[in-house]
């Protein structure tokens, strides 16, 4: 996924969830989105967070 397509996706799930996203580099190379709260990867591989509440 492009991060453009990551941050919409995850600007999107931060709305209808109300939860802290992360938008994070995985092993490959791509970008992906999860919750923050049920995120344990290296801090380093964090390119973005979207807060609904911010």
């Amino acid at each position: 996924m492009s991060l453009a397509d990551a941050h919409a996706f995850a600007f999107s799930l931060a709305a209808t969830l109300m939860v802290t996203i992360i938008i994070y580099r995985a092993g490959d190379g791509t970008m992906s989105v999860m919750p923050a709260a049920e995120y344990d990867g290296d801090a380093e591989t964090i390119v973005g967070e979207i807060d609904p509440f911010a």
